[in-house]
């Protein structure tokens, strides 16, 4: 599985926000709803590299961009605003990427999970 680096503010050079395979759909929506082309349409007639700067510029107003913006929030004052769905989006990227990572960073992310279910139930110790 192929992942590519973003312009959506990723919280270190490691991390990545959307994945070229598993997301292409939201990509060809953005595409279409930033840029005005059906990337299906014009695959064929486009460079790898421009191909890739226009996911890299693509805009948080758009399917892929709103989709980044819930993966990688870190405000917990919007975090505590965030409805189900938006949850459930944004902890199964997480875990999906904390089955590729080291262990410190995968206990590193362990904690996150257990100080934010300890914080839902009103224990701020």
């Amino acid at each position: 599985m192929r992942k590519w680096k973003n312009d959506f503010k990723p919280q270190s050079s490691s991390e990545t926000w959307y994945d070229f395979e598993e997301d292409w759909e939201l990509i060809a929506s953005s595409l279409k709803t930033q840029y005005g082309y059906s990337i299906r349409k014009e695959i064929d007639n486009m460079s790898w590299a421009e191909l890739c700067s226009d996911i890299s510029g693509l805009m948080h107003d758009t399917p892929l961009g709103n989709i980044v913006e819930i993966r990688s929030e870190e405000d917990k004052e919007k975090l505590k605003y965030f409805t189900q769905e938006q949850k459930n989006i944004r902890w199964k990227y997480r875990n999906k990427m904390a089955q590729n990572m080291d262990k410190y960073e995968f206990k590193k992310v362990i904690a996150e999970f257990q100080k934010m279910f300890k914080e839902m139930a009103g224990d701020s110790k």
